[in-house]
């Protein structure tokens, strides 16, 4: 690649290079296996001397072309694609946190990464502290322990939709001797590269704007390569790795120690590894996503304002809104737009909600976002119908809060379809 290459080229040409007689767009190498012709060969790629693929559940050509697109994407040294947004969060964890261990994350975190760390890693052993991300650095610092191995949270909360400080959230990493690990889903490498903001791990949900298309589930985790394991604090990365001959992967792969470590330990042992043909929906999805970002991004902007204006609407929530509290972040972090989901209170409560989700005709009720096609969900009598009320309003669910993923269609349709939407809601 190209090292001058424009985030829209390598989104089109970057991650695979085919050579002479050789398919010009990646091949879905819809195997299992691959064949080889001695010994030496096998005992190479066990030993981690040769990075050749040796099983798909460890590594496919077709996988690493997406691999290889996403990292150059963001601007890291290496990736590992996952199953599902899911399992990259948690892949990126146990890579270097384990019983007995903590970790100190945002509170504003999409309700599936929330339960995870609530729930799933204290049975672990794991604990997790929640902090307010609007908390000041000594705050944040109070929530650390000896025992912290990571700081988390994510470029655009989901679905609070507040822009991280990246500023003061590296600062107090670096200061805390632990990595920065960032949920981007919803700024995708085109909206922002955390790497140059001081993040050190970057997760994706590729299930959402990476796929755009709404056909596969699968997830990323991205390295920098700029944090320093060889600090005393990580001995899993600097130590021998009983189960590759006393291997030590800073020893070996230098700042390709964190991901190759979680390719060759925990996805050979946990095993949440995306399909081929998932891969390759995921390199398609790619190289259209500096055009759909920006289309999403200025469809959300412009039915955003138009909302504010709307008589049925209480309040509207967007990063890109002057009024919105996470404005300033935005155009310092997301210059070119704040993605394609907002949120906005419908007047007449869960009853109108209800209804204007059903009114939609251009706009489907679906329970995803990141979709080239507009969703409408009213979360307070569908995904968060088994709280009380109370419990909804703790969780950042109102009564009357309706979720929009604005799609690339036409935005005069789509406004349209709001509007005759919400005119059916007060009946």
């Amino acid at each position: 690649m190209d090292p001058n290459w424009k985030i829209e080229t390598i989104a089109v040409q970057g991650g695979y290079e085919p050579k002479a007689t050789e398919p010009r767009i990646v091949p879905i190498m819809q195997s299992t296996t691959f064949k080889y012709d001695s010994a030496d060969h096998v005992a190479a790629l066990f030993d981690l001397d040769s990075a050749d693929p040796f099983y798909t559940r460890l590594g496919n050509p077709t996988t690493s072309a997406f691999e290889g697109k996403i990292a150059q994407l963001e601007g890291g040294v290496g990736a590992l694609a996952t199953s599902s947004g899911q399992a990259a969060t948690t892949l990126a964890i146990l890579n270097i946190c384990r019983s007995g261990q903590h970790i100190v994350t945002a509170s504003t975190l999409y309700g599936g990464t929330y339960s995870l760390f609530a729930n799933t890693f204290p049975k672990l052993g794991i604990e997790v502290t929640f902090i307010d991300p609007e908390a000041d650095a000594e705050e944040v610092k109070k929530a650390f322990r000896p025992t912290t191995r990571a700081l988390f949270a994510e470029t655009i909360g989901n679905p609070g939709l507040n822009v991280l400080d990246f500023a003061k959230f590296s600062d107090v990493a670096k200061s805390m001797g632990v990595p920065l690990i960032i949920d981007s889903t919803f700024a995708t490498p085109y909206l922002c590269r955390p790497f140059e903001y001081g993040a050190n791990i970057i997760v994706h949900s590729a299930t959402k704007y990476i796929d755009g298309h709404a056909t596969s589930l699968g997830g990323v985790i991205v390295d920098g390569g700029n944090f320093d394991w060889t600090s005393g604090k990580y001995p899993e990365m600097t130590e021998p790795d009983s189960s590759y001959h006393g291997l030590r992967y800073t020893e070996k792969f230098g700042n390709l120690a964190y991901i190759i470590k979680a390719r060759v330990q925990y996805m050979r042992d946990i095993g949440a590894t995306p399909g081929p043909l998932n891969s390759f929906l995921f390199s398609h999805g790619l190289t259209t996503l500096p055009l759909r970002m920006q289309r999403h991004s200025d469809n959300a902007l412009a039915l955003a304002k138009h909302l504010e204006d709307h008589p049925l609407v209480s309040w509207v929530n967007y990063p890109g809104l002057e009024s919105h509290r996470s404005f300033a972040r935005g155009r310092k972090y997301l210059p070119k737009g704040c993605s394609g989901v907002l949120t906005f209170g419908i007047k007449g409560g869960a009853p109108a909600g209800k209804i204007f989700m059903e009114a939609c005709k251009l706009i489907a009720l679906v329970v995803h976002v990141g979709d080239a096609r507009s969703c409408v969900l009213h979360p307070a009598t569908t995904t968060h119908r088994q709280l009380s009320e109370a419990q909804q309003i703790s969780s950042g669910v109102a009564p009357d809060l309706i979720r929009l993923s604005v799609g690339i269609e036409n935005i005069d349709d789509l406004i349209v379809d709001v509007n005759q939407a919400l005119t059916a809601s007060q009946k």
